[in-house]
């Protein structure tokens, strides 16, 4: 697979914005997609997921704002930014009375006859070859979002664009989907996919966006924003009382609160000569460290915090 260069970023937006009327859809969106990730795109349904693809792959015009795909500006380079972009916006539609291969020759025959000569690895690739002589008709929603997969290797993409590309799979279809986007990723290629559903996003992606009616809350490596960006500690000692006592009075702690687990101790920054230091001080005390690690919680609970603090501060 040839390459545009081997580093940066695949994805690239600044200021981008949607309005629909009143109604703003994207809101000063600036996303940056490391290329070779796999990058989610997470948040409730209605924030404005597809709205944001559909800019990228030049489906509607941005209202303001800058984005770029594989280095070209979009939509001023939409033509050969989209040459090795592999894409699936909402529910894939094909001709239902044609089968699966059938439908995947009418596409490559309008790129060339190399994109009809991947044709079989790209029905392979989706787990379709047993089926891809059946009409569409007869594939199940799950059936049509793998259809929809090899449609996209047919431009041996760069970067692949998925929206919501889980709807309709059981769970071992997922769990093929996820080895399937990995195996993806570890040829060098980018995922750049929606979802609403955060579990999903957590064990397939390494980096992640999170974003609530329009905006982008945060964004980073899934660790990062585990750990709320490697600034919160769990500690557990022989004193908790004093330990709290201590904690309280360190300049690098920006708040300690006793839970089930031990302390749970959050750092003005991420620090590892404030952790070091909080860990002399306990020492120096007296007290027995028993636990001092980072504070390990799921992307969907960092998530629910997020947007919970933003409902309280609308």
């Amino acid at each position: 697979m040839n390459m545009q260069g081997s580093t940066g970023f695949v994805v690239e937006t600044s200021g981008l914005t949607k309005r629909f009327g009143q109604r703003v859809a994207v809101d000063n969106v600036e996303l940056r997609v490391p290329r070779g990730s796999a990058f989610g795109y997470l948040g409730p349904n209605g924030a404005g997921k597809t709205t944001l693809i559909r800019m990228l792959l030049g489906l509607t015009q941005a209202t303001a704002g800058t984005m770029s795909l594989l280095g070209r500006p979009v939509p001023d380079e939409r033509a050969a930014a989209l040459a090795r972009v592999g894409a699936i916006v909402e529910e894939p539609r094909f001709h239902k009375h044609l089968t699966g291969r059938e439908n995947l020759t009418v596409i490559a025959a309008a790129r060339g006859p190399e994109a009809h000569d991947r044709i079989d690895g790209a029905l392979e690739r989706a787990g379709l070859s047993q089926r891809a002589d059946e009409r569409v008709k007869r594939y199940s929603l799950g059936m049509r979002q793998r259809l929809g997969v090899a449609r996209s290797l047919l431009a041996d993409p760069e970067l692949l664009i998925l929206d919501e590309p889980t709807n309709g799979l059981d769970p071992a279809g997922i769990h093929e989907f996820r080895d399937m986007i990995r195996g993806f990723v570890a040829e060098g290629r980018t995922v750049l996919l929606s979802s609403h559903l955060l579990d999903e996003v957590e064990k397939i992606c390494d980096e992640v966006a999170i974003v609530d009616r329009g905006q982008v809350v945060v964004q980073g490596s899934i660790a990062d924003l585990a750990t709320g960006g490697e600034r919160t500690i769990l500690i557990a000692t022989s004193d908790e009382e004093q330990a709290l006592t201590i904690l309280s009075e360190h300049r690098g702690v920006e708040s300690a609160a006793t839970e089930s687990m031990g302390i749970r101790v959050t750092l003005t920054a991420n620090s590892t000569e404030a952790q070091d230091d909080i860990s002399r001080r306990l020492v120096l005390a007296g007290l027995a460290i028993r636990r001092f690690e980072p504070a390990r919680v799921s992307l969907e609970q960092r998530f629910l915090e997020i947007t919970s603090r933003l409902e309280e501060a609308a």
